[in-house]
């Protein structure tokens, strides 16, 4: 597989940039971009498993090339949700259950 097309896939799908991705990532600009230009075909599982986290999807969702079962709307909501303290995380799911009643 060609990690550097999957990202671009992943990017273009969600509407976010490669710089956008190396913040969300934690990871270095230049880091990703060794992968991007192919210096670094084969990066750590441990620099992938952030990316993944920074594109909201998980390493098999990854690896997989078939259609994703979440839309990249769904998957963005759901790195974001990752992110939070288990307290806002249930302020947020309150939030949404209460936006969901109309």
């Amino acid at each position: 597989m060609d990690i550097a097309k999957r990202i671009l896939e992943l990017c273009h799908e969600q509407n976010i940039s490669i710089n956008k991705l190396a913040d969300l990532s934690d990871i270095t600009q230049s880091t990703l971009n060794s992968i991007m230009n192919n210096n670094d075909p084969n990066p750590q599982y441990k620099t992938l498993e952030k990316i993944c986290t920074g594109l909201g999807v998980t390493l098999a969702d990854f690896f997989t090339e078939d259609q994703p079962e979440l839309e990249p709307e769904l998957r963005r909501l759901l790195a974001t949700a990752r992110k939070l303290t288990p307290e806002r995380r249930k302020l947020a799911q309150r939030l949404l259950e209460t936006l969901s009643k109309d």
